[in-house]
């Protein structure tokens, strides 16, 4: 029987790599794997719907729910987590020595509805008391000028959002001073190239997110996996068939840490690394499904309604096909 062929637009991930040489192979589907930095995936996806799945910010994918006709339906496979307390960055012009001191301040972000600062603003609201209103918020290209959101967003009056001037970039107002602090999901430039101009607001940060995650036992996610609507309401079955090789593809790649005759990954100490992660976390410290995150998507989706972005409180069961939230049991 001839399979489906379906393209799918994902990076090239460890947890994805058994999808790219073959190794693993979806049910009934022929898989045409484009390994595409993420800011363009997301680009084209939103924008012109260019694949038939791809892997999709979190918060671009929750808000697209809210359209009268909701483009995507996800699957709860995550090919990206990241804790974010490392992701604020701060002028040494600011002053800002403690998250409290953001309160007032000029803050820069890339896009408003991207997942790691809506993460971070959560994160900076339940922990530190400083909410999305405290502080004026100032969009642009992070590197190169005249970036604009892949979404429209309609923001309440009570949330400060600003575009830069189209010759400006965030890394450089962040340097100078023009900027206070930046969220954002790639380290600036800056903070390489001037390092006595940008600091990381949390310098100890692998401590800090340790704590936070003992505390809550959120790892955040960052990006899903997305079927096109249209592809998924032809071939309903293609949603579980996709989930179901995400998962053996992620279980082959935490597989490949546990032995240690040779590392996997150049990373001199891996091995304690992985045996932290186990520690700290558990035997699956990147888990797939629903039940394993409902209290990690519960507290992402309060964040995003919170913050405007949705106008709603969703549930997690309102994200995923139906068909991959039970499995069958013999």
């Amino acid at each position: 029987m001839k399979k489906l062929r379906l393209t799918l637009a994902c990076w090239d991930y460890d947890r994805t790599r058994a999808l790219i040489d073959g190794s693993v192979r979806p049910d009934g589907i022929e898989l045409n794997y484009l390994s595409l930095p993420v800011e363009e995936t997301f680009f084209r996806m939103l924008r012109n719907r260019e694949f038939d799945c791809a892997e999709m910010s979190l918060s671009s994918y929750a808000a697209s729910l809210s359209l009268k006709e909701p483009p995507f339906v996800a699957i709860p496979a995550f090919p990206s987590r990241f804790f974010r307390h490392s992701c604020i960055f701060v002028s040494a012009k600011s002053g800002i020595r403690k998250p409290e001191d953001l309160k007032g301040k000029r803050v820069g972000v890339p896009e408003y509805q991207m997942t790691a600062p809506v993460w971070i603003r959560g994160i900076l609201s339940d922990d530190y008391g400083v909410k999305a209103t405290d502080v004026e918020h100032f969009s642009g290209g992070e590197e190169e000028p005249g970036r604009t959101d892949k979404l429209k967003i309609d923001l309440p009056k009570t949330i400060s959002l600003e575009a830069i001037k189209k010759n400006q970039t965030l890394s450089a107002m962040l340097a100078e001073g023009e900027l206070d602090a930046l969220v954002t999901a790639r380290a600036p430039s800056t903070f390489y190239s001037r390092p006595g101009d940008v600091k990381r607001l949390f310098p100890d940060y692998v401590e800090t997110e340790k704590a936070y995650y003992r505390r809550t036992k959120i790892f955040p996610i960052m990006h899903t996996v997305v079927i096109r609507r249209d592809v998924y309401a032809a071939n309903p079955w293609v949603a579980q068939s996709l989930f179901k090789a995400f998962s053996a593809a992620k279980a082959k790649a935490l597989a490949s840490y546990d032995q240690t005759a040779a590392l996997p990954a150049m990373l001199p100490w891996l091995t304690a690394h992985v045996e932290e992660a186990k520690r700290e976390i558990g035997d699956d410290w990147w888990p797939y499904g629903l039940s394993s995150n409902r209290h990690v998507l519960e507290t992402f989706l309060r964040y995003h309604h919170e913050q405007g972005l949705s106008p709603r409180r969703l549930a997690p069961e309102e994200l995923f096909a139906k068909e991959t939230l039970e499995s069958f049991k013999i």
